[in-house]
């Protein structure tokens, strides 16, 4: 009779469990609109991240509907398996699977031209992005919004969840000179919002080329509530890029992204990029051991080394490549109170104070991931982490009035 309660209590734990997970916008999709497709000439924008809950792509389950034709798909940076390293252009082609064309938005072309949509009748946007400002996706989706509004064509989004969660908003608003494919729009680091919110947010706000206004649906997401992380919408993580290794990974990224733009590693070519940074001429315990002083909310920094090397489909060339660099590890034991921005200035400023000599500006990229010059020029004129950040709190609330309109989610 115990086993029988205790099976009936684990069946019953089962299926509430699957009723409160998050129901993404490609299932909502395919469950109630469907009718917005039937009969129509459509190009997708995605990559490996289009997965159902199933482990079924997108592609393959609309490539199977009879009246719905799939004339092109789009890939963005990393490409639509998501196997190409960082940086890395790609060519056109075709899909191995569907033996759809293929056009690549990561190369000589990053907006899809006339001619790519010219037997497109809609395109849908379905990619996992991870929550900053500088991860390319979204200015992708950008770019095809102002193109479809261009030439006519309807756009959808299949909404997602922002992996960080919906509610930290920090960091400096971008500067239109800064203005870039690591950041086309005027949102501060983190933004805090899905993608069909700022999807919806650059289109009412007139911030694609020329006021253009796409002909925009947002299929949201159910069960969705902006304060989940991504472990607890009850979804499978797939990383979105090579590097976004897991959720640990996403959650420091807006943190230590920026070590990109200095001549620091941040952790390419090891199993913790992003999560380790370090370089051959810095003492790991010396550096923990300022951070720490500091007492960053929800983080420590333990001292480190490591050898960054190719991994295949991951990395190449990273920095330092064969080379033992000493460094830290962000040990965030507290993710509700970590405020990765914050952190990101404290770790700036730390390098610049201990390492004068040693440490270096990739001076245009440190700006354009800031979308500003100013964190790097009162960095180099000794301001203290605490102005440094108070410089970008008048643009933040004014963002934050802009973006509340644009909320789809509680």
């Amino acid at each position: 009779m115990k086993k029988l309660i205790m099976l009936n209590l684990l069946i019953f734990s089962l299926l509430f469990s699957q009723e409160k997970r998050v129901k993404i916008g490609a299932e909502v999709f395919l469950e109630k609109h469907l009718d917005l497709i039937r009969g129509k000439r459509i190009g997708i924008v995605t990559n490996h991240t289009g997965i159902l809950p199933n482990g079924r792509h997108i592609v393959d389950v609309l490539n199977e509907i009879p009246d719905v034709k799939i004339i092109a798909l789009f890939g963005p940076e990393h490409g639509i398996r998501g196997e190409v390293p960082d940086g890395k252009s790609i060519s056109h082609g075709v899909d191995t699977k569907t033996g759809i064309k293929v056009y690549s938005l990561y190369g000589e072309v990053k907006k899809p031209t006339p001619e790519m949509l010219k037997d497109i009748d809609v395109l849908i946007f379905d990619i996992q992005d991870v929550g900053a400002r500088f991860y390319t996706y979204i200015s992708t989706m950008s770019y095809c919004m102002e193109a479809c509004a261009e030439q006519g064509k309807k756009f959808i989004v299949f909404d997602r969840p922002n992996p960080i969660r919906g509610v930290y908003v920090d960091g400096s608003v971008l500067e239109p000179k800064f203005k870039s494919f690591v950041g086309l729009h005027p949102i501060p680091v983190s933004h805090g919002m899905t993608v069909g919110e700022l999807a919806k947010m650059f289109n009412e706000e007139g911030w694609l080329e020329n006021g253009v206004k796409a002909d925009l649906f947002i299929v949201k997401m159910e069960n969705y509530s902006r304060r989940m992380w991504f472990d607890q919408t009850g979804l499978p993580w797939i990383k979105p890029s090579p590097n976004m290794m897991t959720l640990k990974t996403a959650i420091v990224y807006t943190a230590t992204c920026f070590i990109e733009g200095t001549n620091v590693s941040e952790g390419r070519g090891t199993e913790h990029p992003f999560e380790w940074i370090g370089a051959p001429w810095i003492d790991g315990k010396k550096l923990a051991d300022e951070l720490n002083s500091y007492n960053l909310p929800g983080v420590k920094f333990e001292p480190i080394e490591f050898v960054p090397v190719d991994i295949e489909k991951v990395t190449v060339d990273p920095k330092y490549e064969g080379e033992r660099c000493g460094g830290v590890y962000l040990n965030v034991y507290d993710r509700e109170k970590f405020e990765p921005v914050k952190t990101a200035v404290y770790i700036l400023y730390t390098l610049k104070k201990l390492y004068p000599n040693e440490f270096k500006w990739r001076t245009a990229g440190q700006d354009r991931l800031w979308g500003t010059d100013k964190v790097r020029l009162m960095i180099d004129e000794g301001k203290k982490p605490e102005e440094i950040i108070k410089s970008w709190k008048d643009g933040l609330e004014k963002f934050l009035k802009i973006r509340q309109k644009y909320l789809l989610y509680n």
